[in-house]
């Protein structure tokens, strides 16, 4: 598999880390509200937590891919 993507690949790769950082504002609003308001719904807000963590980590292998391998 060639490690540096073409063009087209860029592209949805931005358009994707796009969507998936606009979800994990999304989400980290979400949960500032709910916390906000006092909501004692824990288990809620655990499970819209552990979804921004995976997010964040979606978030970072996608920037890896749109950066070229450097050799030092």
């Amino acid at each position: 598999m060639n490690d540096n993507p073409d063009d087209a690949e860029q592209i949805a790769i931005r358009a994707e880390l796009e969507r998936v950082k606009l979800e994990h504002h999304d989400l980290e609003a979400a949960i500032d509200a709910l916390i906000a308001v006092g909501a004692p719904d824990q288990l809620q807000i655990q499970r819209l937590k552990k979804r921004k963590l995976l997010l964040r980590d979606r978030i970072t292998l996608l920037e890896d891919q749109l950066t070229p391998d450097i050799i030092a």
